[in-house]
């Protein structure tokens, strides 16, 4: 008896062993944001960007160095990742030559979106991203150029189809990209050069593609379960290659994604290109990007990031507009208000999901569930009947 409890014992630190040697390349992660990998009760935003490299144009020697890392540096790579309860992740990429309106510099003016890093650091991006989507993000994640390849050296490489010849020698900064077309396995210095290679006819846009491409086989080879001794090693690789403002039970999301294997969805701020003044752009089209943004991105039980029209039905003059002003105040960020011929003895909310509905009705201070859809052009409707208080 006590040599059989001796060779259980003997089994479980085996076992412990094998578990500690397994997971030990995740530690530092682990221990830095004191949270292990969960699952969030919401979708959480991300701005996910990919610094761009600067050399150092004035050495003596050649080819010339780069500079020490500086996440101050214009953004080549901005994503919106939305990480879901569900292990979905949807993911944005919005084009660096993007020309929106940099919140915050020069009275916001218009300017390529990956500058906005150069005048104001991630705050500035998260702001132009959330004016460009109305989606508020809930932090950024910043990676080093040796991001990616380290994450697919731990994943043991990534099988993609290179569509084309890809040759580009840029001897000053030391950069020599040379694929062949087909599908290959690629190792971690051939996955960066195919998702930096941009000289194409499609340029940035092309590159995006490729961006998307991979990271799909990515998350494929991720989900393998053949891979999953993999994952603490891709946690590693992600932990020692970025920086972030993400709260500790927000990092234990993304871990949570990271070792799932997680699924993506990827997506692409539609647009076309142009000319402002002598400079290219992506003219990015609004109408359609609004379309995609409530068909993938909403979160259909927060109301904040939905579409609600406030309709005076039968409340006192001024109340919908005085409902949009305090509804704007809690964070909803598309709230439109206009009048409604109709009689309306209480006050209704109508359309969405049971928990939208809830939350508007919380915030509102009256009213109830309607049985009707909401208005056209609108996710929730609410009309302001008699048992609405003066503003």
């Amino acid at each position: 008896m006590l040599l059989r409890v001796r060779r259980i014992l003997a089994l479980l630190l085996i076992v412990l062993a094998g578990l500690v040697a397994l997971l030990s390349p995740a530690f530092p992660a682990l221990i830095r944001y004191g949270a292990w990998p969960q699952t969030g009760e919401k979708p959480l935003n991300v701005i996910v960007a990919g610094i761009d490299v600067d050399y150092d144009w004035s050495a003596a020697t050649w080819p010339y160095p780069a500079k020490p890392l500086d996440f101050t540096y214009r953004t080549d790579t901005l994503l919106l990742a939305q990480v879901r309860p569900d292990g979905t992740v949807k993911l944005l990429s919005i084009p660096r030559d993007s020309w929106v309106p940099i919140v915050g510099w020069r009275g916001s003016s218009l300017g390529k979106i990956n500058s906005a890093n150069i005048h104001g650091g991630p705050e500035m991006v998260k702001k132009t991203v959330q004016q460009l989507t109305g989606i508020e993000p809930d932090g950024y994640v910043y990676l080093t150029l040796n991001a990616l390849r380290s994450v697919t050296e731990a994943v043991g490489g990534v099988t993609v189809d290179v569509t084309q010849r890809m040759k580009y020698d840029d001897n000053a900064g030391n950069l020599h990209i040379d694929l062949q077309p087909g599908v290959q396995h690629l190792s971690g210095k051939q996955a960066e050069d195919f998702l930096r290679f941009r000289h194409d006819n499609l340029g940035d846009i092309g590159r995006v593609a490729r961006q998307q491409a991979f990271l799909a086989a990515l998350s494929e080879r991720l989900r393998s379960p053949l891979n999953a001794w993999r994952l603490p090693r891709v946690v590693a690789a992600l932990h020692a290659n970025t920086q972030s403002d993400l709260s500790r039970a927000e990092m234990g999301q993304l871990l949570g994604a990271a070792l799932k294997g997680p699924r993506i969805n990827s997506y692409t701020v539609p647009g076309d290109f142009g000319w402002a003044g002598n400079t290219s752009i992506w003219a990015v089209d609004q109408g359609k990007l609004s379309g995609l943004l409530t068909e993938q991105f909403r979160d259909p039980d927060d109301p904040r990031g939905l579409r609600l029209l406030v309709l005076n039905a039968d409340a006192p003059p001024g109340s919908a507009r005085a409902l949009k002003a305090q509804l704007e105040a809690l964070g909803y960020r598309n709230v439109t208000a206009a009048n409604d011929p109709r009689e309306a003895p209480t006050t209704v909310v109508e359309g969405g999901t049971p928990t939208a509905r809830e939350t508007v009705l919380r915030d509102v201070g009256h009213g109830a569930a309607g049985p009707s859809a909401p208005a056209t052009g609108s996710d929730l409707t609410i009309r302001l009947g008699r048992d609405t208080p003066a503003p």
